[in-house]
């Protein structure tokens, strides 16, 4: 199957008309885009782009064999020309299937907003799924228990994947997305930059964009992004580290975020900023305010029997917290999703094992504290008499798990060696601890960033 983008923007196109914002004025050459347009085997034609026969002819198609043209969703963007000669634009109920002519079946898949999905089969079997701008597929839920063995994952994926990633983690979740298919990102708008920043963010959610006229061949093996097991985040205070973490996972289901700062009772200004990071991420994730980072690594390995987190150093468990589940690695993969409508062959059931859930540890110079306080590290006489290799064994330990989980894992650390030099011993033993920790993971890591004013800067991978 065949399929032809004769626009891969969103419905106003990408520069956005009278837009002044550095995106648009950036968006030139194949960084501009027309409303995404599909034309599929020459046959069939969903959703319209200003100028489609002059599209197709740029890309070397014509419509002239077009026998079908579906609508997607209410569109809100410059008027639509219908060129002489096609059919007149339908959409088509929500569950409803179509049968074409030459072996194509289209079936209209619910979303959560106004407008249509189509899952498209070709003649051959090969299975795409087409969603509207900023939909996802109703009845599938980001987290809970992974698709059940009977699923079938689409060949190709073309989605909004900037706007909604919730929808490709929704997808993943029900086993109809796995690391063979082809997720193409279509509604292209301005809220990314163009170019080289926009295929880094589609690469890290597995995903990647084409140009206007692209054509693609459903089924066909292509060299979907190669995602590291582990990445670490480095960047200053307010420098976007946390939420450039959180992007790199919200296109995932599963995920289990690890708080080491838990709560203070008293301070106002720390409670303003857990409650900003709470807000921001996806409700579908699962929350673990501890600083036992061991086991919920070692809960990845193989054949590991998953350990309840509290039990690195003998340390009491310090889950939970204010809106927060105690949760054990074996346990943190949620409630069940309970599929609804929508996409065929969903639903609950048997899949990726809970503690092979994605862990977002946020963040590492948190936890390097908590473990100098329990080490006696402030103190010089502690810290002579054993304080030291203690603080060694343990940061040792971390870095060792982290070597050996299987679990894909994303850490931020605060990067502080930049800046003047503590006036405290205190202040220069953590800054150098933490400088030594940093490094340390590093090296265990596939990605290393560095992220600066809210630009992520690769260090590694």
């Amino acid at each position: 199957m065949d399929v032809t983008l004769l626009g891969t923007g969103a419905p106003r196109g990408l520069p956005r008309p009278g837009c002044p914002c550095a995106a648009c004025a950036t968006a030139v050459g194949d960084g501009a885009r027309a409303a995404t347009a599909l034309l599929v085997d020459g046959v069939l034609l969903i959703d319209l782009t200003p100028g489609p026969a002059f599209a197709a002819a740029r890309a070397g198609r014509s419509l002239a064999g077009v026998r079908q043209v579906l609508l997607s969703h209410p569109h809100d963007g410059p008027a639509m020309e219908v060129p002489a000669g096609l059919p007149q634009p339908a959409r088509v109920a929500d569950g409803r299937e179509l049968a074409l002519l030459d072996g194509h079946r289209v079936r209209a898949v619910a979303v959560d907003i106004p407008g249509t999905g189509y899952e498209i089969t070709g003649a051959d079997g090969e299975r795409l799924l087409y969603l509207p701008p900023g939909a996802a597929p109703a009845g599938l839920a980001a987290g809970g228990d992974r698709g059940q063995a009977g699923a079938v994952p689409y060949d190709m994926v073309l989605l909004d994947v900037l706007e909604r990633p919730d929808a490709l983690a929704r997808l993943r979740a029900g086993g109809l997305v796995d690391a063979a298919t082809d997720v193409v990102a279509v509604h292209v708008d301005h809220g990314v930059p163009p170019g080289p920043e926009l295929h880094r963010r589609l690469a890290a959610a597995g995903a990647r964009a084409v140009a206007d006229g692209s054509s693609l061949v459903v089924g066909e093996y292509h060299a979907v992004p190669d995602l590291p097991r582990r990445t670490l985040v480095l960047g200053g205070a307010r420098s976007g580290k946390s939420v450039e973490a959180e992007r790199r996972l919200e296109a995932f289901p599963d995920v289990v975020y690890v708080a080491t700062g838990g709560t203070r009772d008293g301070d106002e200004d720390w409670a303003q900023r857990v409650s900003l990071h709470r807000e921001r991420r996806p409700g579908s994730w699962r929350t673990v305010e501890t600083c036992d980072l061991v086991p919920l690594l070692e809960a990845g390995r193989p054949g590991r029997e998953a350990a309840r987190p509290g039990r690195e150093a003998g340390r009491p468990s310090e889950v939970g917290g204010p809106g927060r589940e105690a949760a054990s690695p074996g346990d943190i993969g949620g409630p069940g999703a309970e599929a609804a409508g929508g996409v065929a062959g969903a639903g609950s059931g048997a899949g990726r094992a809970a503690d092979a859930s994605p862990l977002l540890i946020d963040c590492l110079a948190l936890w390097l504290t908590h473990v100098m306080d329990e080490v006696g590290a402030w103190d010089e006489e502690t810290w002579a008499a054993g304080g030291r290799q203690a603080l060694r064994e343990r940061t040792d330990a971390l870095v060792a798990a982290v070597r050996a989980t299987s679990r894909p894992v994303v850490a931020v650390s605060n990067e502080v060696g930049s800046g003047v030099v503590p006036a405290t011993p205190a202040g220069r033993r953590f800054r150098d601890e933490l400088g030594r920790l940093n490094a340390a993971f590093a090296a265990e890591c596939e990605q290393v960033l560095l992220v600066v004013a809210g630009q992520a800067l690769a260090l590694r991978g």
